[in-house]
């Protein structure tokens, strides 16, 4: 759980039983050959002075564990630090236990070359128990190099000139060795120190990885959700704006018809029930064409300036209104979106003209300017104050607010001017670039 590898975790346990044990193992070893050759290499004065020194390696031996036992490992594969196999190294205390003990091996190894074996545990242990700076590392394989290569130049001090050239070989032979195979040890764990550095970097940045990607899940899940929320609200905003450009508009053409007919005489009346009737007909397929998110029905086989002519003309049939369209510029063809929307835009300003105007004159121009196409109503009626416009709900305010919301989808953009007793003008302007 976030330390490392089982494999390196037994590794590093089995070199701290070495360092444990492996000195008491020589020791003991050495102890056994020279004992086994004492009666062939050593007088017994050297026997009883040998005894002395391996008494006092043991009794260097138990104290420095004992020592040991005080100083629990640091940074054993918790993540926290580099791996210590020894602890309480390096420090003044291991300085002074590898120092003592390579001197008596030294003398042990004088007395009988057999003791060397206790000396080789310098080879392993020096890197852990010296201070990490090269001369000290170095001068401590050194220390154990002269005391293997007397040993194997036949025991110290040597004897005569060729055993002195062949401990001077031997020599350079452990030292060079030694320190050569230090340094690429020491190569070896600065580069696996830098592998755990990496793993362990590697690690955290999954772990943010990880987390940056739940956090990523859970923006996506909300933008979703807002994203459905955003679409329902923009279908209700649409259903509502095409009822009120529809349905409303064709109730109240409708109630209008049936109070003429109520006043009129029985032809004139039959008159205005056919009209009302022919507006119900007509209100019904835009109500069901809405719901199915189709184009108004005048531009299903008309182009829009061909569907304005005809809105106008039957507008003013029916409200006695005088209207003129006009058309200027050059036509082009225009998006599905873009036609519907100025249609309605025109049905809308219509109705509020008769509705809230009493106009008696009106008049609608479909202009192509560039990149532009220029829709403008305007009528005679008694106007109104723009920068008071009615509320919500009352006389005409929703359809305002409608014109703009229609207009701000396709990137245009609607303008009114009016003022009271002057009419109104309605100019809306859309850009072709877009959509055509």
């Amino acid at each position: 759980m976030g330390g490392v590898p089982e494999t390196a975790a037994t590794v590093e346990e089995r070199w701290r039983q070495f360092f444990r044990w492996g000195p008491y193992a020589l020791l003991g070893i050495a102890t056994a050959l020279a004992a086994a050759t004492a009666g062939e290499l050593m007088s017994g004065p050297e026997k009883a002075a040998a005894g002395v020194l391996v008494a006092a390696a043991l009794a260097l031996q138990l104290c420095w564990h004992t020592r040991r036992a005080a100083a629990p490992p640091r940074g054993a594969g918790d993540g926290t630090g580099p791996v210590v196999l020894v602890p309480g190294a390096p420090g003044p205390g291991s300085v002074a236990y590898f120092v003592l003990r390579t001197a008596l091996a030294f003398a042990l190894t004088w007395l009988n070359p057999f003791f060397a074996v206790h000396a080789c545990v310098g080879y392993f242990d020096a890197v852990q128990l010296l201070p990490p700076r090269p001369v000290f590392t170095r001068a401590g394989l050194l220390a154990v190099a002269l005391t293997l290569a007397g040993s194997q130049a036949g025991g110290l001090p040597p004897a005569s000139t060729l055993h002195w050239v062949a401990f001077g070989g031997l020599f350079l032979l452990n030292a060079s060795l030694a320190v050569g195979l230090a340094h690429l040890g020491t190569k070896e764990t600065e580069k696996a120190a830098e592998r755990s550095a990496t793993i362990a970097q590697l690690a955290r940045t999954n772990a943010r990885l990880e987390q940056a990607l739940a956090e990523n899940a859970t923006l996506q899940a909300q933008l979703v959700l807002q994203a459905r929320e955003a679409g329902v609200a923009d279908e209700r905003r649409r259903l509502a704006a095409e009822i009120h450009d529809t349905l409303a508009q064709g109730l109240i053409g409708i109630i209008a018809q049936l109070q003429a007919a109520e006043t009129a005489d029985e032809d004139q009346a039959r008159v205005h029930r056919r009209r009302a009737a022919g507006l119900a007909r007509h209100s019904l397929g835009e109500a069901r064409r809405s719901v199915q998110d189709l184009g108004p029905a005048a531009l299903e086989h008309d182009t829009l300036p061909e569907a304005l002519a005809k809105t106008a003309g039957a507008w003013a049939e029916r409200t006695g209104i005088t209207a003129r369209f006009t058309a200027t510029g050059t036509p082009r063809p225009l998006h599905d979106e873009v036609a519907a929307t100025l249609l309605r835009i025109a049905q809308e300003a219509l109705a509020n003209a008769e509705r809230h105007s009493g106009a008696t004159r009106a008049g609608i121009t479909l202009s192509y300017m560039g990149d532009e196409v220029v829709l403008d109503i305007r009528d005679d009626g008694r106007g109104f104050d723009p920068a008071a416009p009615p509320a919500r709900g009352s006389h005409g305010g929703f359809g305002l607010d409608g014109m703009r919301a229609r207009a701000e989808r396709l990137a245009g953009e609607v303008g009114i001017e009016s003022a009271a007793g002057e009419g109104t003008a309605i100019s809306v302007r859309v850009p072709l670039a877009r959509h055509d």
